[in-house]
């Protein structure tokens, strides 16, 4: 519509005659008849696909304003003009309809709670081309607040600008979209710090036993046994690699792509399951001349430090699901301590739970016990194998 202006206003813009200018016009002319055909969507285009909504936690609960432009509002309401919105008293008329119409689309939920807002004004902004509803919800401060909103569903390209405001300075901002719908904030307080620990801590803890990948590995560590010692020095080993990675890769400081970092994972486990059979075969070895040594008596046991070395690749995958949480940056070291320790927790149950069973197993038949092991390690390769394939060829 610029152009098609800009175009009309040159055509017009000189009535002194100079050589050559008539065969310009004439040209810009028929250009601007061209764009006004071909391009009628231009011209109708919507002017700003925007709207603003400001969040103010205060003592009393919340309170806030969401402005949305006149030509949206016209559009849902089935006004025929949109500047007719500028009148106040025509855009009264509207009111009710509008913030039942937005109360439907915008959800802000406080500490895990839907807020019903309640709409206390309109007013009209008329050098905004706008219309702004103001709103509050009375109750207790606020430690989370996340903010749920497509406001105006029918335009593809509508953004949603969100302003969050605490203590009366400004903490968060965030763009919604179709793409992106909701977004979360926690309070800089001890409330805010226990919002973002009730929500990462379980979500740590369900993707260690939803994963059968990271699961199938530490299984495979733990097959060959060991002393108490020896299992907590393994599972420490497995927690600092994959901590380091995760809180690189969730900061976006080193972001391997998943195409690589997933048939990695893989390849771990598959070399998990080998090392066992290789360590079993040299234990089942006779000793020589008759007499064991301390090579042939025990191979030394690198577990630790396989689990340290793959725990970097597995912290990889970790952060992947962590970035479809969404990383709050108010509470940024919080929110990966919080993920990270439900990790953890994660892992522990698994440990205890598999580390008695082999113990239980070994105690009541050392013969079981070896055959557990082999047949472990083989099943813990082909699971490896399986997923390696699937992930770089896509089969199965």
């Amino acid at each position: 519509m610029f152009l098609l202006n800009s175009l009309t206003s040159l055509w017009g813009c000189s009535t002194q005659p100079r050589r050559g200018n008539k065969r310009v016009r004439r040209g810009v002319w028929w250009l601007a008849c061209v764009l006004s055909v071909s391009t009628p969507s231009v011209a109708a285009a919507h002017p700003a696909p925007f709207s603003y909504l400001d969040v103010r936690s205060v003592a009393s609960g919340i309170e806030g304003a969401l402005v949305v432009h006149d030509f949206d509002v016209a559009h849902d309401l089935g006004v025929d003009a949109p500047e007719r919105l500028q009148d106040p008293a025509f855009a009264e008329r509207f009111r009710d309809q509008l913030t039942r119409l937005m109360d439907s689309r915008l959800a802000i939920l406080l500490d895990g709670s839907r807020a019903a807002l309640t709409w206390t004004g309109l007013e009209v902004l008329p050098e905004r081309q706008s219309l702004q509803l103001a709103f509050r919800h009375d109750g207790p401060k606020p430690g989370a607040i996340r903010v749920d909103a497509v406001v105006f569903p029918y335009d593809p390209v509508h953004q949603t600008f969100v302003n969050i405001y605490e203590d009366g300075r400004l903490r968060h901002q965030a763009i919604l979209d179709v793409s992106r719908r909701a977004m979360d904030y926690y309070a800089g307080t001890w409330q805010g710090t226990a919002a973002v620990l009730a929500v990462f801590v379980p979500s740590g803890i369900e993707h260690i036993l939803i994963g059968p990948d990271h699961v199938l590995f530490l299984v495979g560590l733990l097959l060959l046994g060991g002393s108490l010692r020896t299992l907590v020095t393994i599972v420490t080993a497995f927690t600092v690699g994959h901590s380091i990675t995760l809180s690189l890769a969730a900061l976006d400081i080193v972001s391997p792509p998943a195409s690589l970092i997933e048939p990695a994972i893989a390849l771990s486990i598959v070399f998990v399951g080998a090392d066992n059979l290789l360590v079993q075969k040299d234990l089942a070895r006779p000793p020589e001349n008759g007499r064991a040594t301390s090579h042939t008596a025990r191979p030394r046991d690198i577990r630790a430090w396989v689990a340290s070395a793959f725990g970097l690749v597995h912290g990889f995958g970790f952060a992947s699901v962590l970035k479809e949480l969404g990383l709050p940056m108010t509470a940024l070291g919080w929110s990966l301590f919080s993920f990270n320790l439900g990790v953890e927790i994660g892992q522990l149950g698994i440990v205890l739970l598999v580390a008695w069973a082999l113990a239980a197993v070994r105690r009541n038949s050392p013969r079981a016990s070896r055959w557990l092991v082999s047949a472990g390690s083989v099943a813990v390769i082909a699971a490896g194998g399986y997923w390696f394939v699937q992930r770089v060829w896509g089969w199965g």
